[in-house]
C-alpha cells in the first residue's frame, strides 16, 4: 500500500521507507493512545483525560487485562494545536501501533485528525471535544467516535435552558472564532428557531482577546436576558469582566468550556454562570461515583471534589476506556478494523450513562455515545462547579 505524503513524511529515515506494508499496519498492540493538551491554559483537560484513563486500565488489567494481555495508556501533548494533533496521531498508531486513539479537549484539534484517522484507519474516540462535524464527518466506514458532548445536542440544551429563564424570549450568542466556535453557529440558530425564540445578538471573539466591552454594549442594547456563551475559561473570564464593566448582568449559560477554571480566574463574577455537564463528582453519588471518587484521592492525592477539573472529561474518559477494552474482547483481536465493528456491539454499564448500545452503525448520530438525556447544569458558586440544584440559583421549573 502506497502511504499518502504526509505519512511517508515518518518514515523518510529509512530506506525504502516510501511504502507501508500491511502487515506493518496490521501489528497493532495492547495500547491506548491520547493527544490532547498538556501544557497550556487548558493542560487541566489532558490531566483529566489522563487520570480517567489510567483508573479505568488499573481496573482491567487488574482482572487479567484484555486478550490476556495488560493495556497501557500513552498521552502525547498537543497544545491545543491541529498541526501537533495530527503529528500525535500518526505517532500513536505507526509508532506506538495503539490499537485506539482518544481524543482531547479541543475541537479544531478533533476536526484536524478527522484526515489522518482515516487515512491510516484507526479507530478515535473522542472523550471531550464537542464539534459535531469531527464525528459527524460524512465518511463511510466513518472510524470517528465519542463519548462526550455533541455541540448539536448542546445547542439545544442550552437553547432549552435559554427558553426556561428568558422574560423577553431575547437571547445572545457569543462564540470564539474558532473551529468549534464557528461550527456551533449553525446549531445554535437551528435550536433557537425550533424553540420560537429570538437571537438578537451574535458576536465573535479570538482567543487571548482581553477587552470583549464593543460585543457586551451590543448584547446590552439589543434587550437580551440571556448570553449563551461557546468559550473557553480565559476568554469567559474577559466576558463576564466587559459585562459587568458596561453593567451588563444576563442570566449566563454556557457550553463546558467554561468548566475548568472560570470560577477561579473571574472570582465573584462567574457566581451564577451554568454550564452544561455529563457527569459532576460534586454531591450526592452513586455507589460507581463514590467508588471512583475515593480511587481518585488514593491515586492522585485530592482531598475534595472540588480539586476536580473538568470532572466530565475524566468521567467521559473512564468510561470509554471501558468501552474499549470491550470491544477489543470481543473483536477477539487488537486490530483497527476488527475493533471498529464492535464498537457497535458494545453495551455497558457505565458512570456517565448506560451504554445500550454504545454506539448504532445504522444512524449517523450515534456515533456519539452519550445522549442528551444525560446532560446535567451545573453553576458556578463561591469557585465551586455545583449541580445547580444544590445551590441558591438551583430553581423548580
Amino acid at each position: 500500500m502506497v502511504a499518502p505524503q504526509y505519512l511517508r513524511r515518518l518514515f523518510l529515515a529509512a530506506p525504502l521507507a516510501f511504502t507501508i506494508p500491511n502487515s506493518a499496519l496490521a501489528q497493532q498492540e495492547p495500547c491506548i493512545g491520547n493527544s490532547a493538551a498538556i501544557t497550556g491554559p487548558a493542560a487541566f483537560t489532558g490531566q483529566a483525560i489522563r487520570m480517567g484513563a489510567e483508573i479505568a486500565l488499573e481496573e482491567i488489567n487488574a482482572k487479567g487485562g484484555v486478550l490476556g494481555k495488560p493495556l497501557r495508556f500513552v498521552q502525547y501533548d498537543d497544545a491545543g494545536t491541529p498541526p501537533r494533533g495530527v503529528d500525535n496521531t500518526r505517532r500513536v498508531a505507526l509508532a506506538d501501533k495503539c490499537t485506539v486513539i482518544l481524543g482531547g479537549y479541543h475541537s479544531t484539534v478533533s476536526v484536524a485528525q478527522v484526515e489522518p484517522v482515516h487515512a491510516i484507519g484507526i479507530p478515535f474516540v473522542g472523550v471531550l471535544a464537542a464539534n459535531t462535524q469531527a464525528i459527524e464527518n460524512g465518511r463511510n466506514p466513518n472510524y470517528m467516535f465519542r463519548v462526550s458532548a455533541k455541540d448539536k445536542w448542546v445547542a439545544r440544551f442550552l437553547v432549552e435552558q435559554a427558553a426556561k429563564v428568558s422574560k423577553t424570549g431575547k437571547i445572545a450568542f457569543f462564540y470564539e472564532n474558532t473551529g468549534w466556535g464557528n461550527g456551533a453557529v449553525p446549531d445554535v440558530k437551528a435550536a433557537i428557531a425550533k424553540a420560537g425564540k429570538e437571537l438578537v445578538a451574535t458576536e465573535t471573539f479570538n482567543w487571548s482577546d482581553q477587552d470583549m466591552t464593543a460585543q457586551a454594549i451590543r448584547a446590552r442594547d439589543s434587550g437580551a436576558d440571556v448570553a449563551l456563551f461557546w468559550a473557553l475559561d480565559r476568554e469567559g473570564n474577559q466576558l463576564v469582566r466587559s459585562m459587568d464593566k458596561v453593567g451588563y448582568k444576563p442570566t449566563i449559560i454556557g457550553a463546558w468550556g467554561i468548566a475548568g477554571n472560570l470560577g477561579e480566574l473571574a472570582g465573584p463574577l462567574a457566581n451564577g454562570v451554568q454550564v452544561v455537564q455529563t457527569y459532576s463528582f460534586m454531591g450526592d453519588l452513586d455507589p460507581k461515583g463514590q467508588a471512583l471518587w475515593q480511587k481518585i484521592q488514593t491515586k492522585y492525592g485530592l482531598k475534595d471534589p472540588s480539586q476536580i477539573k473538568m470532572g466530565s472529561g475524566i468521567a467521559n474518559t473512564y468510561d470509554a476506556v471501558h468501552i474499549v477494552a470491550q470491544a477489543i474482547e470481543r473483536a477477539g483481536a487488537f486490530d483497527w478494523k476488527k475493533v471498529r465493528e464492535a464498537l457497535y456491539q458494545v453495551r455497558y454499564e457505565g458512570l456517565v450513562a448506560k451504554y445500550d448500545p454504545a454506539f448504532d452503525s445504522s444512524d449517523p448520530e450515534r456515533q456519539d455515545a452519550i445522549l442528551p438525556s444525560e446532560y446535567k447544569l451545573t453553576v458556578w458558586s463561591d469557585g465551586k462547579l455545583l449541580p445547580i440544584a444544590q445551590t441558591p440559583y438551583g430553581r423548580t421549573n
